[in-house]
């Protein structure tokens, strides 16, 4: 007959438990990951994949402390703030591009063209909505999801689960880098913008010169072509950004898990 102890048992919780909790947070959070179009079962399923493989490495440096206690708790409760914190890290990135497509569209005069996001249950404009996309797609392409998935493995060794947790350090880092919404998209929007507050101009000096003319219809097919030709022009300069931001994420992600950082090639 085979009998578990009950300081066994609680090892075996603790061993699965706590680097679910992290692994499971990130999934959740995390772009690509944790998009509302993937089957919660899919992300459960990928969440305990991993963790079993990860579970054998993790279980020599666990404290010996009950799950079922205050401090038991708390540990979990810091598992999942590590993991929110590393999936925040990377959906910055693409919030940034997003917001660089809506400044983009409302002064294109798409600002009305309006849909549905997945992946913050939301809406956004079509131009947001077309970079979101490119950005997921240049992502996958630098496999940054598998890169996460490596980090978060490592990170049960430079951040072994315990009661210390992440530092106020960390949670400044973090607010610090949500400035990067409003940087990283006025750059990825500047050359649009720029090309459109022009147009704008010469049509308010075409519409003092002749009062007659309709601004409005001639205005918004204007800004319209002019837009999407300079998109058209800019595309091949965004994937750098885009590697840079990501690249900027992925090593701030390291940052926070004492992890060595890595150079964009």
């Amino acid at each position: 007959m085979i009998s578990i102890t009950t300081a066994e048992l609680n090892t075996l919780l603790a061993t699965f438990i706590w680097p679910l909790s992290r692994i499971l947070a990130l999934v959740a959070t995390a772009p690509i990951l944790g998009n509302p179009s993937i089957p919660v079962r899919a992300k459960l399923g990928l969440a305990v994949m991993i963790t079993i493989l990860v579970a054998p490495t993790v279980e020599k440096t666990l404290p010996q402390i009950d799950p079922s206690t205050g401090i038991g708790l708390v540990i979990l409760l810091q598992q999942l703030i590590i993991g929110i914190a590393m999936g925040l890290v990377m959906r910055i990135v693409f919030v940034a591009v997003e917001m660089a497509g809506e400044l983009i569209g409302l002064q294109m005069g798409l600002g009305f063209a309006i849909f549905f996001d997945p992946q913050n249950s939301g809406q956004i404009d079509i131009i947001g909505r077309f970079l979101g996309v490119i950005a997921s797609l240049a992502f996958l392409a630098m496999d940054g999801h598998l890169i996460m998935i490596a980090l978060i493995s490592q990170s049960f060794t430079t951040l072994p689960v315990g009661p210390d947790g992440i530092t106020n350090v960390t949670f400044t880092t973090l607010a610090n880098w949500g400035g990067e919404i409003f940087k990283s998209g006025l750059q990825l929007s500047l050359p649009v913008l720029t090309a459109l507050l022009i147009t704008n101009l010469a049509l308010g000096i075409l519409t003092r010169a002749a009062p007659q003319l309709n601004i409005f219809a001639v205005g918004f097919p204007l800004t319209l072509s002019i837009g999407l030709f300079v998109m058209a022009l800019s595309m091949p300069f965004y994937v750098p950004i885009l590697e840079r931001m990501v690249y900027d994420g992925l090593n701030l992600m390291m940052g926070i898990l004492n992890i060595s950082k890595i150079n964009m090639p």
